[in-house]
């Protein structure tokens, strides 16, 4: 039994409860904190609020710790594939090989979009962002399923996680001006992907092994991160016992902005922009160092890991990996190697800890793989599903209560009306 922590008000004490998790985690239980002392607790972007009680993901940021399920993010990247994450997420436990079988091919049923959802996605402007896009049909599977599948949650789970991936290569291929490509179910979840993206109608497609494998383990590393911006809206929305695709649709748009999942995208309007500047890292490393220069390097560091980011390690050598398979030439990528090197050797970025992260690399392999900079974000959501969908599950078993933050009040106190003649 943890020790109550005591406060002092008004000259009286109140005791409020502690609690502990698995991995020493230390809370203060302030429930009643308001009704005990009429005192709610002040803390802009919840920062340090904890909102739930969850087993999906850990996190450490001063260690570098990254565990989904009890399972290192190391371990899983290297020696599971994304479907077997998933359903570790959202099912709890690593599935036996009859159940990924069974799970692979549910979700390979359930790839056949609806064609209205179709005709909705060619409404849309061709240069429409592909966040907007997904984010809205997303939204729109309610109107076409969530009545059919009321009460079978598992029905709109394998739905979203075989038809996302479909619905984001639309924008893409419209694009470039070419038709869409139906998913080879024959393949891996990746490779169909790819072959969506990239095929060309009526021609063969055989995704290359070493670029697969890379978007096996930039999907893993991005499957979950505890309670950050779009996960606490998935679970905010559905706290309001809104379905499954709207609280999905929502974490899309929180994902959209970009001091979340676009961070990656912006990393390489960077790189370009160096690049148009005649590709002096030099100078935008000095730049970076003065606070008085108002640029700052994207990808760097990291608001919640203080020494290191785990998934970047991991993603450094894929990133790696797949630049020489390809053997790509390019000299926005020649920038990012440049500035890599200058940031894991120069001491004012090692003593600041300023390391390249995981959007710094994903930002680099996606651009390798040709997947166009507007499309970044959309990779994160596809990669991110999994956990939305866990998180949005464990909300409903656990019947947690919906969400209604406080606020403090600081607008004009109790006024008369004033007739408008008279303003």
């Amino acid at each position: 039994m943890s020790q109550p922590a005591t406060i002092n008000l008004e000259g009286k004490s109140f005791e409020l409860p502690t609690l502990e998790g698995t991995e020493n985690e230390k809370a203060i239980d302030i429930a009643k904190l308001r009704d005990l002392t009429g005192y709610i607790t002040f803390d802009p972007g919840f920062k340090n609020t904890g909102v739930t009680k969850s087993s999906i993901t850990y996190l450490d940021g001063e260690e570098g710790i990254l565990r989904y399920r009890g399972y290192s993010i190391e371990e899983l990247a290297d020696k599971a594939s994304f479907l077997e994450v998933a359903y570790l997420l959202i099912h709890e436990e690593l599935p036996t090989q009859a159940q990924l079988d069974a799970f692979s091919a549910d979700i390979q049923s359930y790839t056949q979009v609806n064609q209205d959802l179709l005709k909705i996605s060619e409404g849309f402007p061709v240069s429409s962002h592909p966040m907007c896009t997904i984010a809205a049909l997303v939204g729109a599977m309610s109107a076409f399923y969530s009545t059919d599948e009321a009460g079978d949650d598992e029905k709109s789970v394998l739905r979203l996680l075989a038809q996302l991936p479909v619905m984001a290569t639309w924008s893409y291929k419209k694009s470039i001006g070419e038709g869409i490509i139906q998913p080879d179910t024959t393949v891996d979840y990746c490779s169909t992907f790819l072959q969506m993206m990239f095929a060309k109608p009526g021609e063969k497609y055989t995704a290359d092994a070493v670029v697969s494998k890379a978007l096996n383990k930039l999907l893993i590393l991005h499957a979950d991160h505890e309670q950050n911006c779009s996960t606490s809206t998935v679970r905010l929305v559905g706290s309001s016992h809104a379905n499954l695709f709207a609280s999905i649709s929502a974490g899309i748009n929180a994902l959209w902005g970009p001091l979340h999942g676009g961070a990656n995208q912006e990393v390489i309007e960077m790189l370009e922009a160096i690049k148009a500047d005649g590709g002096d890292t030099d100078k935008y490393i000095a730049m970076a160092k003065d606070k008085n220069s108002g640029f700052r390097l994207m990808g760097f560091g990291h608001r919640v890991y203080k020494n290191f980011d785990p998934r970047a390690k991991i993603i450094k050598k894929a990133a790696d990996d797949v630049l020489k398979a390809l053997g790509v030439n390019d000299p926005v990528l020649a920038i990012a190697a440049r500035l890599e090197a200058a940031a894991l050797s120069d001491e004012y970025f090692v003593a600041r800890k300023l390391y390249p992260n995981v959007d710094f690399y994903s930002g680099i392999i996606y651009r390798a793989l040709g997947i166009p900079t507007n499309m970044f974000t959309v990779m994160f959501a596809i990669g991110r599903l999994p956990g939305w969908i866990a998180q949005w599950k464990e909300m409903r078993v656990n019947k947690e209560p919906i969400g209604r933050p406080r606020q403090i009040y600081t607008g004009a106190t109790s006024r008369a009306f004033v007739e408008i003649a008279q303003r």
